[in-house]
């Protein structure tokens, strides 16, 4: 067991961009319709949302362009601090892919060869320990590193790719270069979904996701708080086991609490892995 280190993903990043583009371009007519896990969102859908996120990225990080406020102001630290935030960004989202709704699949390919080119370069260009220009509030985290905002990043566009897959029968991009920095990024945020559950000085609970992408990741109980680690730590109170596309899928609203808990085994201590069941590694 050893303290978790940081990801570093940019030119896998621009990997994975390329991997969207060929995509893309082999989609027929029928597929840009098509119905996806991401809720009310079609395949066409996501797309312009992974083009409207390269286009903020863009103009605020490198252009430094003024974010758009939100009409009431959003206190991260207040109780109902996130929740705001969660609302104002689902809003952004659904703001432009309604109207996007116009822009022809052809022409959302065309933006995105240069969005995310563009993207992938600011990325490259990045100190990955200066401060990011936005905290990966899903971890718990008002202010993160550069190399957390580009992992968050890359998990983003990992898993609505693979919603696209998912929904037009493409290969999986699940072998462990694509997925287990997927997997290794989500679980940073361990520590902040356990923050309000107690446990004795010491304890430890093993999280093991098997598969070509799976590993093992321990939460131990230090000062009162929790801290993750990579590895299992000996005589661990609680096992949770899972393989690594129910992982991926419970901590982006894929799965149900009720779906991931029969696709879930929790071994000992049961109350310090229930816990898992409501976390999500994506604003919601």
């Amino acid at each position: 067991m050893k303290p978790v280190e940081p990801i570093f993903v940019a030119e896998l990043f621009c990997r994975i961009h390329g991997e969207l583009l060929s995509l893309l371009g082999n989609l027929s007519g029928d597929d840009w319709n098509k119905p996806t896990a991401a809720r009310a969102w079609v395949v066409k859908d996501i797309v312009a949302h992974l083009l409207d996120s390269d286009i903020r990225r863009l103009s605020y990080q490198r252009d430094k362009a003024p974010m758009i406020p939100p009409e009431s102001p959003i206190a991260p630290s207040a109780p109902e601090g996130y929740r705001d935030l969660v609302g104002f960004l689902n809003q952004l989202n659904a703001d432009w892919v309604r109207a996007a709704k116009r822009i022809s699949p052809r022409l959302l390919i065309e933006f995105l060869e240069v969005t995310g080119a563009q993207v992938c370069e600011l990325f490259k260009s990045l100190d990955p320990f200066a401060p990011a220009l936005f905290g990966v509030a899903w971890a718990g985290e008002q202010e993160s590193q550069n190399w957390f905002d580009v992992a968050r990043e890359y998990t983003e566009k990992w898993h609505h790719q693979q919603q696209i897959r998912d929904a037009v029968g493409a290969p999986a991009l699940t072998g462990r270069e694509w997925l287990f920095p997927v997997l290794d990024t989500f679980l940073r945020g361990l520590p902040h979904t356990y923050r309000d559950t107690q446990a004795d000085e010491g304890a430890c609970v093993a999280f093991i996701v098997a598969g070509e992408a799976g590993g093992v990741w321990t939460l131990n109980r230090e000062s009162g708080e929790w801290k993750l680690y990579a590895g299992e730590g000996a005589d661990a109170v609680c096992e949770v086991r899972m393989d690594q596309d129910a992982a991926w899928r419970l901590l982006t609203k894929g799965l149900s609490q009720e779906e991931a808990a029969v696709r879930i085994e929790i071994i000992g201590d049961t109350r310090l892995g229930k816990p898992i069941l409501g976390m999500l590694a994506v604003m919601a």
